[in-house]
């Protein structure tokens, strides 16, 4: 199955259940104190959509109580008797051997952890307290929305059938954020106002690849490493967190020497295409936006991982809405997406973000 499709699967299956790896959350997170070596000291983090006995959130951050200095860790799982999973739950030792443990209540309620600095000794992953929460662990509950309204910072992989959902709920507040989501989805109508008001950028990890996840599905792997069965699913940080990556602006070249020197045989040589029914050229590659263009230029949705907003402005998205909203014209098809007549052939990009220079 196409990597592509992996997204459309899990929300057909409601296959949620990918667990990131420590190592991508830590090469994450430290990009965020590299650049504020405070930003998570006497914070409180929400890890809610966690599952904090399987989760390397959980792991990572109270691992990382003292060293962050934190105020307070909050994780919250979701009980999986609520959800339709694609393997057998099975409670853990962990759980079984304490005294708290309820077999109706592991089937049925949520559980929450939580690592508060309640004196000087050294607070540590031993310290973690849990209990069952009340009800499932919905981050939509009004249980956890407390949770979300008493935290400073929220760190998660959200479901990813439920990510245009969790995007309103995490923004229905001002809360910092760092989140894992699909990388399409940054043309969602939830996510892209967000990305163009500079309310929501591209964490620090690079695009390319996507990202590994541990998976508990037996038939949905792509790889096996250890025994442990691995799923690539093309996904990004999303976070309002700064991190000096995005600071960094692009180094171009002017539109005359694409023309004469560019790798890519669609544009050297032949120069850029004009929409039909735009007022703008295509730029199918990153690293052919030509330095001097003052006009609006269409860009691969993948731009937004080399994005500077010192350097440029996001305008809009060439389809659907978005396009009728900036003027675009139905094209050949009777679709307001943008198209270009190429060799005397019409059609269609892929979805384009229209920039312009500052």
């Amino acid at each position: 199955m196409a990597k592509s499709d992996n997204m459309r699967k899990a929300k057909e299956i409601k296959n949620d259940e990918f667990y990131t790896q420590y190592t991508d959350i830590q090469n994450e997170i430290n990009a965020y104190l590299e650049y504020d070596e405070n930003v998570f000291r006497d914070k409180t983090v929400l890890l809610p959509c966690d599952d904090p006995e399987w989760s390397n959130f959980t792991k990572f951050f109270a691992q990382n109580f003292d060293t962050f200095g934190l105020k307070k860790l909050i994780s919250t799982s979701y009980a999986y008797n609520s959800k339709k999973v694609n393997f057998d739950y099975q409670p853990t030792l962990f759980e079984t051997i304490d005294p708290r443990f309820e077999e109706k209540k592991s089937k049925e309620k949520g559980k929450i952890f939580t690592l508060t600095r309640s004196s000087s000794k050294k607070v540590n992953i031993e310290n973690l307290k849990w209990d069952y929460l009340n009800g499932d662990g919905d981050f939509r509950s009004e249980e956890v929305k407390k949770l979300r309204n008493e935290a400073d910072i929220i760190v998660t992989n959200p479901p990813f059938s439920l990510f245009r959902e969790f995007i309103i709920w995490l923004t229905e507040t001002e809360k910092k954020f760092v989140i894992i989501g699909n990388k399409n989805a940054v043309i969602y109508r939830e996510v892209f106002p967000l990305l163009k008001a500079n309310k929501m950028w591209s964490g620090k990890t690079e695009w390319a690849g996507g990202l590994w996840f541990e998976t508990k599905s037996e038939t949905d792997v792509d790889k096996v490493i250890n025994g442990i069965n691995m799923k690539n699913v093309p996904s990004i940080w999303f976070t309002n967190i700064d991190h000096g990556r995005r600071h960094q602006p692009l180094q171009l070249n002017t539109e005359e020497q694409n023309i004469k020197h560019s790798k890519h045989k669609e544009i050297k040589g032949i120069g850029y295409h004009h929409y039909d029914n735009f007022d703008a050229i295509d730029v199918g590659f990153t690293d052919a936006i030509p330095s001097d263009y003052a006009g609006i230029m269409g860009v691969p949705i993948s731009f937004l991982d080399k994005y500077c907003p010192e350097q440029f402005e996001l305008i809009g998205i060439g389809t659907g809405d978005y396009a009728k909203e900036l003027g675009i014209k139905k094209n050949y098809r009777g679709r307001t997406d943008l198209a270009l007549t190429i060799n005397g052939k019409q059609s269609c990009p892929f979805n384009r973000i229209l920039i312009k220079h500052k």
